[in-house]
């Protein structure tokens, strides 16, 4: 399946109203990507912002998430048009915003990542054409990328209707622990201001018939099944940090 054929699968996933899993990754090796590729998601994310991996080793990590049928996705840095463009000519087939808190904001980052005439990203022979080589197959997905909007500040929650209605969101995601600090409870996901926040976002998003998504980052089948439950349609299952210290951690009994 190509990657404009992938977008497609996840955005129709998304508009009926069903489930699209996909994980994070943090660590920068190409053979960790290849498992994560392979594991059954539907999306992989690069984690740009907290992950210590660099604009060059995408390339090599989108090609073995790729092996194993999985859509590289890339969480930015930052929301702003260098690290959109770096990432999707990169070969990224969208892009997770950070720290969204209006719709201009947004609304900015829709038309960097997409190219003339949705768009103002700049167009270029790059890795994500075969540089060159696929550049008007290419021409519709670069005026499509999927686009999900990290909700996860007081900003972002006040604002959270307008940034709703903006044209060519595919999902919004609450970002748990940077969601639960904006508020004063930082990493307290049990507390009634946090769970709060968090209904509220999943409610409007409803309302508005806009995909809501939520990162799990401790990997917890129990905890999936719940979130499914309530809604959330747009899920990061873990990472491959969290399941690696999970995994290899010593767990004998003397």
């Amino acid at each position: 399946m190509t990657r404009l054929k992938k977008i497609k699968s996840i955005r129709s996933k998304l508009r009926l109203g069903k489930l699209s899993l996909g994980s994070w990754m943090q660590i920068p090796n190409s053979s960790v990507a290849e498992i994560m590729g392979f594991s059954g998601y539907d999306w992989i994310a690069i984690d740009l912002e907290h992950g210590s991996i660099s604009i060059d080793t995408l390339p090599d990590l989108f090609r073995a998430i790729e092996l194993g049928g999985s859509l590289p996705l890339v969480r930015l840095a930052q929301a702003n048009a260098k690290d959109c463009k770096q990432a999707l000519d990169a070969g990224a087939g969208g892009v997770v915003v950070p720290m969204i808190e209006s719709a201009e904001q947004l609304k900015f980052i829709k038309a960097q990542s997409s190219w003339p005439p949705i768009g103002a990203r700049g167009v270029a022979y790059t890795r994500a054409n075969l540089f060159g080589g696929t550049f008007k197959d290419y021409m519709k997905e670069a005026q499509s990328p999927l686009i999900i909007a990290m909700i996860e500040t007081k900003q972002g929650l006040e604002n959270l209707e307008e940034i709703l209605e903006v044209k060519g969101l595919d999902a919004i995601m609450i970002g748990p622990y940077d969601l639960s600090a904006s508020i004063g409870k930082t990493g307290d996901f049990k507390s009634m201001k946090y769970l709060d926040a968090m209904r509220m976002i999943l409610d409007f998003a409803k309302s508005k018939n806009v995909p809501c998504g939520i990162h799990i980052v401790e990997p917890s089948e129990t905890e999936l099944k719940k979130r499914v439950k309530e809604g959330f349609r747009f899920i990061a299952y873990s990472m491959d940090s969290v399941m690696l210290r999970n995994s290899a951690k010593l767990k004998i009994s003397e």
